[in-house]
């Protein structure tokens, strides 16, 4: 990112799943510090259903051993204790845009 910045002049950029969790956020913090400015997360928020419906329809295609509903259900699973606490950290903080995945294309 130094590098790029560096060279374009470009200081924005999209992390994709970063942070995850806890421990991911203080990685950043201890690289960037904690006098820089917090970033903006961009949180995909879709309901369990909706989730299930698409992963089932992708597993007709995929030929991924995890898009099933039991692989789901884990990651969702891991996802609500490891990832919801610092949402609502970026949230409380008024760093958090949510954005409605449910909808059709």
């Amino acid at each position: 990112m130094a590098e790029c910045t560096k060279n374009t002049g470009k200081v924005n950029f999209l992390i994709d799943g970063f942070p995850r969790n806890q421990n991911n956020w203080e990685g950043w913090v201890g690289v960037v510090g904690k006098e820089a400015e917090m970033p903006i997360m961009l949180f995909f928020e879709c309901p369990m259903e909706v989730q299930e419906q698409r992963i089932l329809k992708r597993a007709k295609y995929s030929g991924r051993s995890d898009d099933n509903l039991e692989s789901l259900k884990k990651r969702f699973d891991t996802y609500k204790e490891e990832t919801m606490p610092i949402i609502k950290l970026f949230t409380d903080a008024g760093k958090c845009v949510q954005v409605d995945t449910s909808q059709e294309r």
